[in-house]
């Protein structure tokens, strides 16, 4: 236990309290000089990529859509820090966004300046003509949703927000300034204008059995596919030239392998970024997580085709072919 002892109890608490105040003015001289440093600043839970509320994920993904560059605080990583920017701005909550040394402010403000066109003339940004896109929304999903709200006591429109890493959330929303609307079967479906541009061609569809809303979006790229071993072999079978790498050690092959796969060195890396871009690939390591990586560099390449063997040799080994030794 820390303990404070002083001859002088008054003195104690006034030499306390003033590193306390220095311990403050240094905060925010530090978020000045952040602020000063930077165009266009934007103090946030979490980081640049990987954002720890919704509130700061929304921030992120409408200046994602907008510029390359720009600075994020985590404020999470430094109380101090937390604290003292809502100091500074005389802001209550969590993310800020500042631009050339001017605080804009939070989430909703940040939505609606974007929304209206107005954030794009605060950086300089030209606005870009987006038209409401087409999508489909069925039946079974319409009657879910007019039933919620009804329910609820809701407004029937429906807010549809998709990052740029094509990340979902759907939720009842007014309307505001810069939605694009499309009316389907009574139920109004908002999109800010990023995620207009990511949602053409969509549909929406309810599946009770799986006790969800299910997205289908044909402008989501390409994605790892995991398959696995029982469906591994059949493809292997109808197909000899099949691609099939193994992303082990040398030591690990000698442990245990699949007849057919392709020790994944230098020369099979190579050879394979040489191939089609719709060349089907298939990885397998041990369980599967050095093969997914594998696998998600080179969808990252363009590749179209790119599967994970799920479980890996082990889940090959207890599934397809028991001789194939488990280690």
């Amino acid at each position: 236990m820390l303990s404070l002892r002083c001859n002088n109890p008054q003195r104690n608490d006034l030499t306390f309290g003033g590193l306390m105040t220095a311990t403050a003015d240094a905060t925010q001289e530090e978020i000045a000089q952040i602020i000063a440093k930077n165009d266009v600043v934007l103090f946030m839970k979490g980081k640049r990529g990987f954002p720890q509320c919704g509130f700061s994920a929304t921030v992120m993904g409408i200046l994602d859509d907008m510029i390359d560059d720009y600075e994020t605080v985590n404020v999470l990583a430094d109380p101090e820090i937390r604290s003292g920017i809502k100091t500074y701005s005389d802001w209550p909550t969590i993310p800020q966004l500042y631009i050339r040394g001017e605080f804009v402010g939070g989430c909703d403000i940040t939505k609606q300046l974007f929304g209206s066109g107005e954030l794009h003339k605060m950086l300089g940004v030209e606005m870009e003509e987006v038209e409401a896109p087409a999508i489909t929304v069925t039946e079974a999903a319409i009657k879910t949703l007019t039933e919620a709200a009804e329910r609820d006591g809701q407004a029937p429109s429906v807010r549809i927000q998709i990052s740029r890493h094509f990340q979902y959330g759907m939720q009842f929303s007014p309307q505001q300034d810069g939605d694009l609307v499309v009316d389907c079967g009574g139920i109004a479906m908002l999109f800010d204008r990023g995620s207009a541009k990511r949602a053409n061609g969509m549909t929406i569809d309810f599946v009770a059995d799986e006790g969800g809303f299910k997205i289908d979006n044909p402008n989501e790229p390409a994605a790892v596919q995991q398959i696995d071993a029982a469906t591994l072999r059949a493809a292997m079978d109808a197909d000899d030239a099949l691609r099939l790498y193994d992303v082990r050690s040398i030591a690990e092959r000698e442990t245990a392998a699949i007849a057919g796969a392709t020790l994944f060195d230098a020369a099979a890396r190579e050879e394979a970024l040489g191939l089609d871009k719709d060349t089907p690939l298939y990885f397998h390591c041990h369980h599967g997580g050095r093969s997914q990586a594998a696998a998600q560099e080179f969808i990252a390449k363009g590749f179209t085709k790119v599967f994970n063997l799920a479980g890996g040799i082990d889940g090959w080994s207890r599934d397809v072919d028991q001789d194939v030794p488990r280690y």
